[in-house]
């Protein structure tokens, strides 16, 4: 691929499928058919370059309708762009759902993750390969976490075609995922998003508050979601201001729920000042580290609930745009956000008058497209604007200098919705939940060998043992990973460690995005770790040296130590140690600064390869 344009041609097919998102060209030097008028000057040049952050959609677009993204097909998206082949090239070849190379038009992702491997993912993974075979019409692939943990082992069926058609089969066999892939119109419906969640149905139901709506309300049904005490929270806003919502969420103690912690009200204040405009809302919801899945849970049962928080914090950062950045490899919540968004814009609840308040917001969904980078702030920026998904150097902050270039307020599913308790129960309240320094309820993405895999709402303070004991653990416990691939391992004797940031940390492990992933004894903690250095292999963006080549050598140290093909485990080992701290200590961002940890972990808790 080259910066000039080939002599290959779009399809009819290709074209109609970008044409659909941009509408027809208006010239030859967009891909018209040329006339007089076209030699004599050239036309939206500048116009065209400020629609760069089209060019994701337009990937998107291609892919969904032919199932892979050929020459002639990127030629013609980059023309209507004014978009370097190369650049693009290079943005479509970063995204893990795309294909630049021919493919069957069928795709067949199957998870071969943390809790997808412990249920068995290779022998489905081999039994599927073995019944589709060459010829198929369908292409197996081997995927990262798709994020239904709950249900592992999973599948996702991908079907090109106008519309795009998708198929889960979770708990996936051998003959629901070949269904799922060979007929995914009739495949069976996913089961409701509240089988996710163990404590609906069960006593403490009442205590729930983040979750409290979901299996109760109808997530395609604004009255519904209105008659559970939806929209009081922004009535609350409108009433208070955006300076009294700020103060609130500040006064109730909320911090970033996606692993970082950061003040949720510092980070809208900070914002909130900035003099230059506009302002942007983000919404980070590809959580995409194996073993999470809670913002699909809420996504999928409680669409409205983010729509309305998302509103509050545009409301309160003085943003009147806001980006949702959903995963890739979530079907459904994609059609129930999109249908809960259509549904609050045509009801006066987004658009140019927000209740009549004279406020101005509205929400545009963007689909990622597998790249766990993205979820950091600064590459999902670079993903939203069409670029490749590669984290910026900070500063300038995103507060600063975030989504195109503007002040920036971006936090994830989690983080928004607890919004909306905060002001209808008020901050003090709130801040009564949990611990002084934790505040609120937290969410706990729990899966493994547990009897009741799904989402558990619980207050910050709750001990690990308690959550786990409410989940069920199946067989003698051998160990848990808390905060996911870029978390660490605990001991079975530890699990008196209190659910909250300064607990975990004071225990020597941490919180993340609160992942917990229980293995028995019959789950080899080797292959465990080097399915974890894989996903770091494979995830790392490889903008810095540390963590490109650190993960490459992590991966084959451990593949030394599992086959046995080293010299000794030892010197494996201190290798691994001064990789792993190059990385921590030298990586932009945080990929590469905790890719070490889970390793790090297993070797000094649990004592790995003695």
């Amino acid at each position: 691929m080259d910066l000039r344009f080939g002599d290959s041609k779009p399809t009819d097919e290709e074209r109609a499928a970008v044409d659909a998102l941009l509408g027809p060209p208006e010239s030859s030097w967009e891909g018209a058919d040329r006339s007089d008028a076209d030699l004599r000057w050239a036309r939206g040049g500048r116009e065209a370059r400020e629609r760069r952050d089209l060019l994701l959609p337009g990937l998107h677009a291609v892919n969904d309708r032919i199932g892979w993204i050929s020459e002639g097909a990127l030629d013609y998206l980059c023309r209507r762009l004014t978009v370097p082949p190369a650049e693009a090239y290079g943005v479509a070849t970063f995204y893990a759902m795309f294909s630049v190379k021919p493919r069957p038009a069928t795709v067949l992702h199957v998870c071969t993750d943390l809790a997808c491997a412990a249920a068995g993912a290779s022998e489905l993974c081999a039994g599927v390969e073995a019944r589709l075979g060459l010829g198929s019409g369908v292409s197996v692939e081997r995927s990262p976490c798709l994020g239904l943990c709950e249900r592992a082992p999973a599948a996702l069926a991908i079907k090109a075609g106008d519309p795009v058609r998708t198929a889960v089969s979770a708990p996936a066999t051998v003959e629901r995922a070949v269904l799922a892939a060979s007929a995914p119109d009739s495949a069976p419906e996913e089961p409701l998003a509240a089988l996710a969640v163990p404590q609906v149905g069960r006593a403490g139901r009442e205590e729930l508050v983040l979750l409290s709506r979901v299996g109760v309300v109808d997530p395609a049904s604004l009255d519904d979601y209105r008659a559970h005490g939806g929209y009081t929270a922004l009535r609350q806003a409108f009433a208070i201001g955006p300076a009294g919502v700020i103060r609130e969420v500040t006064d109730a103690g909320l911090v970033g729920r996606g692993g970082a912690a950061f003040p949720t009200g510092r980070k809208w204040q900070a914002t909130a000042s900035q003099p230059d405009h506009p302002h942007y809302l983000v919404c980070n919801a590809d959580e995409s580290e194996p073993g999470t899945f809670k913002d699909r849970v809420v996504m999928e049962g409680d669409p409205y609930s983010l729509v309305e928080a998302m509103t509050i914090a545009g409301y309160a950062v003085g943003a009147h745009k806001g980006y949702l950045y959903l995963r890739g490899e979530y079907p459904r919540a994609l059609e129930r956000m999109e249908h809960a968004i259509g549904q609050a814009r045509a009801r006066g609840l987004l658009g140019e008058d927000v209740l009549g308040q004279g406020y101005a917001f509205d929400i545009e969904i963007r689909r990622g497209a597998g790249a766990y980078i993205c979820g950091e702030e600064t590459a999902l920026f670079n993903s939203i604007e069409g670029y490749r998904g590669e984290p910026r150097s900070k500063p300038p902050f995103p507060v600063e200098k975030g989504l195109f270039g503007k002040p920036t307020a971006e936090n994830n599913v989690e983080t928004l919705v607890n919004v909306l308790p905060i002001l209808t129960m008020g901050s003090q309240a709130y801040a009564a939940i949990g611990t002084g320094k934790s505040t609120g309820p937290k969410l706990f993405c729990v899966s493994g060998s547990v009897d009741r895999p799904g989402i558990y709402e619980l207050p910050f303070g709750a001990t690990l043992g308690e959550l786990l004991d409410l989940a069920g653990v199946r067989k003698r416990l051998r160990a848990v990973l808390l905060g996911g691939a870029a978390g660490g391992f605990v001991r079975p004797d530890e699990l008196d460690i209190p659910l909250t940031f300064e607990g975990t940390r004071e225990a020597g492990a941490t919180l993340g995005s609160g992942v917990v992933l229980a293995f028995d004894d019959t789950v080899p903690l080797p292959r465990l770790l080097l399915r974890i250095a894989e996903f770091f292999r494979d995830e790392s963006c490889g903008q810095c040296v540390p963590c490109r080549v650190g993960t490459v050598r992590q991966e084959e140290a451990l593949h030394r130590i599992v086959e046995r093909t080293g010299a000794d485990a030892a010197s494996d080992i201190a290798l691994l140690r001064e990789v792993g701290r190059a990385m921590k200590d030298a990586s932009i961002c945080g990929l590469g600064q905790t890719a070490w940890n889970a390793v790090e972990s297993a070797i000094d808790r649990l004592g790995a390869y003695e």
